[in-house]
């Protein structure tokens, strides 16, 4: 079975990025983007359950907003207005819905990595 997950790091501290909003979208082409979940990332740096399992999680194109401004703010880091990130968008394609794809972010206010992961 199939499943979509994520986990954010925040870099600059060496912690799980908690509390930090996510929204995962759906890129169909031709249409405009459909916004399939949200959450906050739990004291790990993970969403509580898999953003898509099984019949959920089809082939195409996804896009994971991170709200990174947001959540530096609150860790009290001191930012740039307009902050340098303040929202991550990573898109990436699901060419298997039986695999499980894993979009870890590594984070800081000034740059940001992701990879699949698995």
């Amino acid at each position: 079975m199939g499943r979509l997950t994520t986990h954010v790091l925040d870099t600059a501290s060496g912690q799980p990025a908690a509390g930090l909003a996510l929204q995962l979208w759906r890129l169909d082409d031709g249409d405009s983007p459909a916004l399939v979940c949200q959450c906050n990332t739990d004291a790990d740096g993970r969403c509580p359950a898999p953003l898509l399992e099984g019949e959920a999680l089809r082939p195409g194109r996804y896009q994971l907003v991170f709200q990174a401004g947001d959540h530096f703010r609150r860790q009290g880091t001191s930012l740039p207005e307009p902050a340098f990130l303040d929202e991550v968008v990573v898109r990436f394609g699901v060419a298997d819905a039986q695999r499980h794809y894993h979009v870890p972010l590594l984070l800081s206010p000034y740059g940001y990595s992701t990879y699949r992961g698995s």
